[in-house]
């Protein structure tokens, strides 16, 4: 893999710091996962989530933890960032979270039976994340990644989209859809890939507030994103005159299993 330049490095790391500063943003407005989604990990995993040991790693809010502890798994929350961490012991005070990231688990070796990150791996350094992953992994144990991702063959999410390309200049799409080389460019993990459709209807102002926190808003200026957002939502009642818009999404789901 191609180490990135210092400036995009540290590009990388402020946004992936950013979330700490909004955390009860991110956990009150990020949508959550469909049912469907855990059915699938279960497949493919060839085993229940019940009874079994997860680490949830880059757990943020807890919003992937919350669906896996209520399935029954025994799971252990892992979280660099202050902020996330503080949101996290809110919401979730029973499950034990503990601070460290994906390029150096603080996990014992073939200690979990299923290793997840929920909109998470891409801020890890696969260089270092998968070793980390085998290493942790018990014999026959499953890592799962997944992230929502936006739906871009409707139209208005189209639109939506290459607005915030043009006024971001980033490749939104780019950045939402990791391939299984991307995941682990050794090629030492054979994931397979699914794909789970879904939808939530929400109010317009909850929509921007899941919008105005990915990291690519919480790192430029405040009135900057403020400004983009208000005419973002001029546009968005125009197609939604009732206020409330349906976000629909694909989780894509990359899982593979070790030896």
């Amino acid at each position: 893999m191609t180490t990135p330049p210092p400036a995009a490095r540290t590009a990388h790391t402020t946004r992936a710091h950013s979330f700490n500063a909004a955390a009860a943003q991110y956990a009150a407005a990020r949508p959550s996962y469909p049912p469907a989604l855990l059915d699938a990990i279960e497949e493919e995993a060839g085993r229940p989530l019940e009874g079994a040991r997860v680490a949830d790693i880059g757990a943020g809010t807890g919003i992937a933890t919350a669906l896996l502890h209520a399935r029954g798994a025994h799971v252990i929350a892992v979280e660099p960032g202050d902020g996330m961490a503080a949101q996290f012991r809110r919401t979730l005070p029973d499950v034990p979270l503990v601070r460290g990231t994906g390029d150096a688990l603080p996990l014992a070796d073939d200690s979990v039976d299923l290793l997840t990150y929920a909109q998470a791996w891409h801020w890890t350094d696969p260089a270092r994340s998968v070793p980390e992953a085998l290493r942790v992994l018990r014999p026959g144990g499953t890592l799962a990644l997944w992230w929502n991702t936006d739906v871009n063959e409707i139209a208005w999410v189209t639109e939506a989209t290459e607005r915030i390309e043009r006024y971001f200049g980033i490749d939104l799409r780019a950045e939402r859809h990791m391939r299984p080389h991307d995941a682990d460019p050794s090629g030492r993990l054979d994931f397979v890939r699914r794909v789970v459709r879904w939808s939530r209807r929400i109010p317009v102002d909850t929509h921007l507030a899941n919008l105005g926190s990915h990291s690519f808003f919480l790192v430029r200026d405040e009135e900057d994103s403020a400004a983009f957002l208000a005419e973002e939502r001029e546009i968005l009642l125009r197609t939604f005159p009732d206020g409330i818009v349906e976000e629909v999404y694909d989780v894509r789901l990359l899982i593979a299993t070790t030896p």
